[in-house]
């Protein structure tokens, strides 16, 4: 296949792995802070 092909399709595969990884870190933000309130929570009551 000539490079000409393969570029665009590369181009595509990385964008769909770049916003995959994205929105797993948001997901991993909103635990973290989620455990932090509930370690708040517990300690002041």
């Amino acid at each position: 296949m000539k490079l000409s092909r393969i570029a665009p399709l590369a181009v595509i595969a990385v964008a769909l792995v770049l916003s995959g990884c994205a929105n797993t870190v948001r997901g991993v933000g909103k635990d973290v802070k989620g455990t932090a309130r509930a370690v708040e929570d517990t300690v002041e009551n």
